[in-house]
């Protein structure tokens, strides 16, 4: 019992610290999310050389987009007209930071990294879309062919309910499960194995940042989610370095990252995302030891996070970013079900409809999905299960086609399951 407390107390007490952060995170990422429209940033990435490169580095490294979320939007960019440059560089750079994950890194793991973190993305985005921009016979990409005044109307509406909904419930449901998991991971490793266990194989040097970069890179991990890893490893004795090579070849590169370059870029461009990923986190941790020891500065950089001030106040934001998470993951669910139970007064014509969906592989997939549906007119509630693939409707259900139209835009096969009469 006397384990258990112990591990329950740190993974309350590293929840608490990285809520705050977190949470503000979210919020600026909602503001970004109502300013920054999707489709004007895809029409000016294309063409070539190196101002699309340095654009979809520069707009990438801010966006809060996971691993499996930045591959969708790439596709797209690239299906636009993004030139193989552009594309490769928003694909590096992109997954490893976001306005959450920076001010996370910075509360968790000191300002050191929370600084350094974005630096390294935005320097290996370029690198990496430079070198396929100058090697790549790409075709020239597409070019802006909107008018801006055209633009500002594509973009979602600019409320304060737009930037709660996407910052504390469309965000947040993106990363919750992986950030739960890695948080627990954190709490247990902190309570249960001795401080710098590793640090004879993991505390700085060549070897350290290898082994740190091929661990991270087949990891399917978003960037906030690897903070609290990389606060396990240097509990046990990794160097900041060595944490930071995690931290960029975790989110930078995985399997289904490297599988979508290949198919859309051809075998250069893979070759040259990879190699820029590994050596750019190889790099970048010796370089970072580096700097800190030549500034005195590593010991103050390894026990930042043994602050645990402010108990009270970790607890109230730790409480306050479960009860955000536990909505973004069954909010939807348990609304839905609230609401039917008061339908026995609905019109005749309003009835429940189910279908199937294929081919969503996560939470951002979802919200899409229940984000289009809702769109159709007639509909008044939607609910989808990751899962399963159910999507239920509740409305004046239009006709099937309608369904089908809404989620193939999307890219996902839908087929009815199942229509019932309220």
């Amino acid at each position: 019992m006397e384990m258990l407390a112990a591990i329950v107390q740190k993974i309350i007490m590293v929840a608490g610290q990285m809520s705050p952060y977190l949470l503000f995170g979210f919020l600026v990422a909602g503001v970004l999310h109502v300013t920054i429209s999707p489709e004007w940033m895809r029409r000016h990435l294309g063409g070539k050389g190196i101002l699309p490169v340095f654009k979809s580095v520069l707009l990438g490294v801010p966006l809060p987009l996971c691993s499996c979320g930045v591959i969708a939007v790439t596709a797209s960019m690239r299906k636009q007209g993004a030139g193989k440059g552009a594309s490769v560089g928003f694909l590096i750079s992109t997954p490893q930071t976001g306005v959450d994950s920076i001010l996370a890194t910075w509360g968790m793991l000191g300002p050191f990294l929370g600084l350094f973190r974005p630096f390294v993305a935005l320097v290996t985005g370029m690198v990496g879309g430079m070198a396929v921009a100058l090697t790549s016979d790409d075709e020239e990409g597409g070019q802006v062919t909107t008018s801006d005044a055209e633009l500002l109307g594509e973009r979602p509406p600019r409320t304060v309910g737009e930037i709660v909904r996407y910052g504390l419930v469309e965000l947040p449901r993106d990363i919750a499960k992986p950030l739960l998991i890695g948080v627990v991971i954190a709490g247990a490793v902190t309570a249960l194995i001795p401080e710098k266990m590793l640090a004879p194989y993991l505390g700085g040097g060549l070897f350290a940042m290898v082994i740190m970069t091929f661990f991270g890179m087949p990891v399917y991990i978003c960037a906030t989610a690897a903070i609290p890893l990389a606060l396990s490893f240097i509990h046990m004795g990794a160097s900041p370095g060595a944490a930071l090579a995690f931290l960029i070849a975790g989110p930078a590169a995985n399997s289904a990252s490297i599988a979508t370059v290949w198919e859309m870029m051809g075998k250069k461009a893979t070759v040259i995302y990879v190699m820029t990923v590994g050596l750019g986190a190889i790099l970048s941790g010796l370089f970072f030891d580096t700097f800190l020891s030549s500034a005195n500065l590593i010991h103050a950089a390894m026990n930042h996070h043994h602050a645990e001030g402010g108990a009270v106040k970790n607890v109230l934001f730790g409480v306050l970013m479960a009860l955000v998470l536990i909505n973004s993951i069954w909010g939807s669910a348990l609304r839905y079900k609230i609401r039917s139970l008061f339908r026995s007064g609905t019109k005749e014509e309003e009835s429940e409809m189910e279908v199937t969906i294929q081919g969503m592989t996560c939470m951002r997939c979802v919200g899409a999905v229940e984000k289009r549906l809702a769109e159709v007119p007639g509909i008044k509630e939607v609910h989808v299960e990751l899962p399963t693939g159910r999507a239920r409707l509740y409305g004046k259900i239009p006709s099937v086609q309608k369904i089908f139209d809404a989620v193939q835009e999307l890219g996902y096969e839908v087929k009815v399951a199942e229509k019932k009469t309220s």
